[in-house]
């Protein structure tokens, strides 16, 4: 597709207008002037960079095969003549430059946990970026109470066992892992980093950390898969939002099959996003769009809540029974995503589909349960599940001994989201040294309560007499009786 047609940046100028619209991205010229109006995003970002060299702000928003996959051959005019830039051409549009100054970011051998990465990223990225990774609904009570419970379970170590040699290994949904965590998968990635998703992927191998994916991730999924050499066979798993037009979910399935992904999450915690407060407040850039999805940023007059306003496509009828449909679509394992109560972990066991317990971070619904307080639940209420599916966590992980705390009390393995954006901040460098951090925290924490390998965690090991009074018994309140009577509450 590649023109070899040479342009300078005189001729470049020339075209910068509404109805003669040439931009230069990645040294290429394209012709934008009819696109520019149907643009997801609108026109204006388009118009901004009339007749100059757009690359950075497309860059920060868009995968590379965004425009060769979307415009005909025809438009790609030819490619800039590095000869004649000039550094007044080269100078970005003024409302963007403050976007593109970021602070200086530390070395990253002097971040030594998960909290290092968060602290660094709150003040080196974009505020909206920063406001749509770190908000939550409403009070943010559920996001904080994420973490702080595990605080309230307690190691009881038992000593003198040979803990020289420790071993993290583990299999986690029939793939080997390197450690019993994963990537959680979350939207747009490419906010934080250019290589956004892909830098994930790469900085996961080292260690074989498997790596969750989107539906509204940066990249369509087959760049991300094909950021990994395929001789490494990485494992990755496939997180969806189903669509209301559910034809579009049934090819995306298809595809994503196709690439040799085997895991389907599927997300049932968010028929309807949250009240994400600090991401409303701060306008969404109306360029950013999922390229998988198709979900579109924007703004209106309730703000500019990206996870609100990109959710539109969401179906929000889908229901159990829809799990048949799901089977027929996806011949792979399914992970039912966003669990938050014992009785619908069982459920899922019943039709003998994996849970993953998570409260989305607390993005969807405040006050709804910490994660650990969900696995708390299926142990008091339906330890059978334990043998019969595996349990997986997320919420609130991270520290090498949260991940610990999880595996003796049942999980097979626990995600973490926010962590990784952050740590993606730094590339794949920062991806793996976060991993290894939580590998290295988990070591010591496993050879500290004397266990060597994951098979020896085991309940024994914690104590939760701090929270067992909060964890829910049975179906239904222990006193409280419905509006409607004892009858209306047996029903439920």
């Amino acid at each position: 597709m590649a023109n070899s047609r040479l342009i300078s940046v005189g001729e470049i100028q020339k075209h910068n207008t509404i109805e003669d619209c040439w931009l230069v991205i990645n040294d290429e010229v394209w012709d934008l002037s009819e696109f520019a109006p149907d643009h997801p995003g609108g026109g204006e970002i388009i118009y901004k960079h009339a007749g100059h060299d757009a690359s950075t702000s497309y860059n920060g928003i868009h995968a590379q095969s965004v425009l060769s996959s979307n415009l005909d051959a025809s438009k790609l005019i030819g490619t800039l003549d590095k000869r004649s830039v000039t550094d007044e051409w080269s100078k970005p549009p003024p409302s963007t430059t403050s976007e593109l100054k970021l602070h200086e970011k530390p070395p990253l051998e002097t971040i030594i946990n998960s909290q290092d990465f968060e602290d660094v990223a709150q003040q080196t990225v974009t505020k909206k970026t920063w406001a749509f990774y770190s908000s939550a609904d409403t009070d943010c009570l559920t996001r904080d109470r994420n973490r702080e419970f595990f605080g309230r379970i307690w190691f009881r170590p038992r000593l003198l066992r040979d803990v020289k040699t420790v071993d993290t290994s583990t299999t986690i949904l029939g793939h080997k892992a390197g450690a019993p965590f994963f990537v959680s998968p979350a939207a747009m990635a490419k906010l934080v980093h250019p290589d956004g998703e892909q830098a994930m992927a790469r900085g996961c191998v080292p260690n074989r950390i498997p790596q969750g994916i989107s539906s509204n991730a940066s990249f369509p999924i087959e760049e991300i898969v094909n950021a990994v050499p395929k001789d490494k066979n990485h494992p990755f798993f496939f997180q969806l939002y189903v669509n209301k037009d559910r034809s579009k979910s049934e090819a995306l399935l298809k595809h994503v099959r196709g690439l040799g992904v085997d895991v389907c999450f599927a997300t049932i915690d968010a028929p309807q996003a949250g009240k994400r407060e600090a991401d409303e407040r701060v306008k969404a850039d109306e360029g950013v769009a999922a390229p998988m999805s198709g979900a579109k940023a924007s703004n209106d007059k309730k703000g500019g809540g990206m996870g609100r306003l990109m959710g539109g496509y969401i179906d929000p009828s889908f229901i159990w029974a829809d799990m048949t449909w799901l089977r027929k679509h996806w011949p792979g394992k399914i992970v039912v995503k966003g669990v938050q109560s014992w009785q619908d972990a069982k459920m899922a066991a019943e039709h003998g589909i994996h849970v993953l317990l998570s409260n989305h971070g607390g993005r969807n619904l405040d006050t709804s349960p910490p994660a650990i307080m969900t696995l708390l639940e299926c142990q008091m209420n339906c330890p059978e599940i334990f043998s019969q599916i595996e349990v997986l966590v997320d919420g609130g992980i991270r520290r090498g001994s949260d991940i610990l705390k999880c595996l003796c009390l049942g999980a097979t393995a626990v995600g973490l989201g926010r962590p990784f954006l952050y740590a993606t901040n730094y590339g794949e460098e920062g991806v793996e040294h976060l991993i290894e951090i939580l590998k290295s925290e988990l070591e010591t924490a496993m050879a500290l309560v004397g266990v060597t390998s994951i098979d020896q965690c085991q309940p024994g090991l914690v104590s939760t007499l701090d929270v067992d009074h909060l964890v829910s018994q049975g179906g239904g309140h222990p006193y409280a009786v419905a509006k409607g009577g004892p009858s209306l509450r047996a029903r439920l």
